[in-house]
């Protein structure tokens, strides 16, 4: 069967990192991150349009300089859920942290949602950015990278452990007999691990997807690692199109290593379209946006997330930048390191490098509707991506994304023209995982 693209949506509200303006936009409702309305529409007409999943990023601390929609924001299982009770195919992936939560109790609801969707949840595991999250939770400190991703592998094995509790003809519910349950058919996990301690089963069954998708956002070694390890899906950096494909490549390989099949790991770009009648007039509004965005305290504020929500702001603007590589340790190290290697390399003042942090970057997708599915298509055959992770400002916008860019990704065969599966894996070419106390993987077959 051909290799055909992955399209998912990545709803903004009113404006996430680095899109400082975006509230401000007429277009766009002041309360649009906490109405569920707006997310039922976008779902809807992603759905209408094929995609496979609606994507919701989510964090657990917030201080008064950060983003608008981290402001102000719906609980991602919460919000999922309502979305599945107004949609029948797309999936539905929500980002949760693994070093702040329990296993029993996170796999819980998202074997909830996988019954709630007819098998078409997801869970993005994150290790959690922000340091001060941890003060949230009963925590003096941030844990370390090396046990944040160690908790993470076991996490996501403890629950699959738990998503296994029942064979899938667990429940004869044979009135004749007045057997509901065969005893035998269901297991507990005791597991006993370095992390966790948990006894199961779960009590709940297996949804017509198996196992939720597991998808992750791996860009450190520890990330990449893991991802590949345990990932269906990938969320990936993008970058240059070289970048990407050394992304893609080391990926696949290490996927390989682990004795997977490399297929069965989708990896998605971030990807924000900028779509106008003509070239000239898309990259007048790319431009626009910039100029829309670029709000200095914020992109300060910004470039203090990736070391903790440190605030820069006590420091000299024009000196060199800080020695603070300590407080990245525990909070985004890979991005921060590459912010003091540069000011290192390039010799650059602390506002030199909060301009950086949000500075004008051509994103490959932009232009008129054939420019943008061209674009797509020598991205994907250079072997780049699986699937793109498209945000949108506007519904507007989301809608000529759609109308005009969808059909020529159709006719050129690269995309789908209807659903194959009411489930996320069936849509992702997916194998159902096999339940490990009874019987092999197969594909979902609708």
């Amino acid at each position: 069967m051909p290799r055909t693209l992955h399209l998912a949506l990545h709803p903004y509200g009113v404006g996430g990192p680095g899109q400082h303006g975006l509230w401000k936009d007429p277009r766009v409702a002041k309360n649009s991150s906490i109405d569920i309305d707006y997310y039922i529409r976008l779902a809807q007409a992603a759905e209408h349009a094929l995609f496979d999943a609606l994507f919701i990023v989510d964090s657990q601390f917030i201080n008064a300089t950060y983003p608008a929609h981290y402001l102000n924001r719906l609980e991602p299982l919460t919000l999922l859920s309502a979305v599945a009770t107004h949609t029948r195919h797309i999936g539905l992936v929500g980002t949760a942290s693994s070093t702040y939560n329990s296993p029993f109790n996170l796999a819980r609801r998202f074997a909830s949602l996988d019954h709630i969707s007819g098998g078409r949840a997801g869970w993005n595991v994150v290790t959690s950015f922000d340091t001060g999250t941890s003060k949230n939770f009963g925590l003096d400190e941030h844990l370390d990278y090396t046990t944040r991703y160690g908790r993470a592998l076991e996490f996501v094995q403890v629950a699959r452990g738990l998503w296994d509790s029942y064979e899938d003809d667990a429940f004869p519910a044979d009135v004749a007999r007045g057997v509901f349950l065969d005893p035998a058919k269901l297991h507990a996990l005791d597991h006993t691990g370095e992390h966790f301690k948990v006894a199961g089963p779960l009590n709940l069954s297996r949804s017509p997807q198996g196992q939720p998708v597991i998808f992750q956002a791996g860009v450190s070694e520890e990330g990449r690692d893991l991802a590949a390890r345990v990932a269906e899906g990938i969320y990936a950096p993008g970058g240059t199109l070289e970048q990407a494909q050394e992304y893609y490549a080391d990926i696949k390989r290490r996927t390989a290593a682990y004795g997977r099949d490399p297929e069965h790991i989708k990896i998605f770009i971030h990807g924000g379209p900028v779509v106008a009648s003509t070239d000239e007039k898309a990259r007048l509004r790319e431009r626009e946006i910039f100029d829309e965005d670029n709000d200095f305290d914020r992109n300060l504020a910004l470039l203090g997330r990736s070391f903790g929500a440190y605030d820069f702001s006590v420091h000299d603007l024009d000196a060199p930048f800080p020695d603070v590589a300590h407080l990245a340790e525990k909070g985004g190290r890979t991005g921060a390191a590459q912010l003091i290697e540069r000011a290192r390399k390039e010799n650059l003042t602390l506002r030199q490098v909060a301009e950086a942090v949000n500075q004008f970057r051509q994103s490959p997708f932009v232009g008129a509707p054939d420019t943008v599915a061209d674009t797509i298509e020598r991205w994907f055959r250079a072997d780049t991506l699986d699937g793109i992770n498209l945000a949108f400002r506007t519904e507007e916008e989301l809608a000529y994304f759609v109308d005009g860019v969808v059909p020529i990704l159709q006719k050129r065969g690269l995309f789908r023209t209807e659903y194959a599966s009411d489930t996320l894996r069936g849509n992702l070419g997916l194998p159902v995982p096999a339940n490990r106390h009874t019987r092999e993987p197969q594909l979902v077959d609708d």
